[in-house]
This record gives C-alpha cells, sequence and structure tokens, in this order.
C-alpha cells in the first residue's frame, strides 16, 4: 500500500452494505451454476443430513473462494470496485490467503450476531467491523478517478 493509500478514510456501512448488495448479485448466479452439477449427481435435492450437509459446505467454500480470491488478488470484489473499496492490512499492504479466510469467517460471525459486527462500524472509532479487527484488515474509500 502506497503512503497515499495509508491515509484514505474508510468508508461508511451505506457504502459497505451497497458493495455486499452488488456482490451478492453476482455471487447468486455463480452459486446457482455451481450447484447444477451436484444437483444432477444426487439427481435432485440432496435428501439425506448428509448429502445436504455435504452442498452447504460445496456452497460455502465457493462463497469463501470468491470472496477469498478477489481479496488477495487485487484487494477488490467487482462491489467493491463499483464503490470504490479495498481492502488492506490494518498496517498497510495486501492481504494475504490466511488472513482473508480469517476475515471470511470472522464476517460470518458479524452476520451470526444479526448484523451487529457490521454496525459496530458506528461506534468504532476507526469505522472498523468486527472482522476487520479480528482479521487485522481494514477497508480504504478510494479517490474518485477523474
Amino acid at each position: 500500500m502506497s503512503g497515499s493509500e495509508s491515509a484514505l478514510p474508510p468508508p461508511g456501512l451505506g457504502r459497505r452494505l451497497a458493495a455486499i448488495s452488488y456482490d451478492t448479485l453476482l455471487l447468486t448466479a455463480i452459486l446457482l451454476f455451481a450447484a447444477i452439477p451436484f444437483v444432477l449427481l444426487v439427481h435432485g435435492a440432496p435428501a439425506t443430513t448428509p448429502v445436504r450437509f455435504l452442498f452447504q459446505f460445496y456452497l460455502l467454500s465457493i462463497i469463501a473462494l470468491f470472496y477469498c480470491g478477489f481479496w488477495v488478488h487485487g484487494g477488490q470484489t467487482l462491489g467493491m470496485r463499483a464503490w470504490r473499496l479495498r481492502l488492506v492490512r490494518a498496517g498497510g499492504g495486501s492481504v494475504g490467503w490466511q488472513q482473508a479466510l480469517l476475515r471470511f469467517f470472522a464476517a460470518l460471525l458479524s452476520w451470526a450476531a444479526l448484523g451487529a459486527g457490521f454496525l459496530w462500524i458506528l461506534v468504532d472509532r476507526d469505522r472498523c467491523a468486527w472482522h476487520d479487527r479480528l482479521s487485522g484488515t481494514r477497508l480504504i474509500l478510494l479517490p474518485k478517478e477523474n
């Protein structure tokens, strides 16, 4: 991360949620296509508990690869790019796979707590969510391009 990026402000909650909404649209399409081979393999909806668990794990793995892959390679998902957000290490620099996976699973905790982990940015002095704090990352708001 360059010296100028380290001084960039964190985004607000609305911008973060807008980026998540964009990513959710793309991810929904990816998951629909990713489900096709699995559904064909089991000849319809998974009927037994172990098969359902395997299917859910498969879909969760795809979601994790989606987010972590984008975060590690460029620091931005497509939604983040549209809303000028970039994920960086708290001390500056790019995020690696271990840190990205930690952030992903910590973000699941933020959602599981009825979104409290995301709402935390409204009271945090650095506008960091729980998953930012737990993973040692932060989002920055990139300047508009001319």
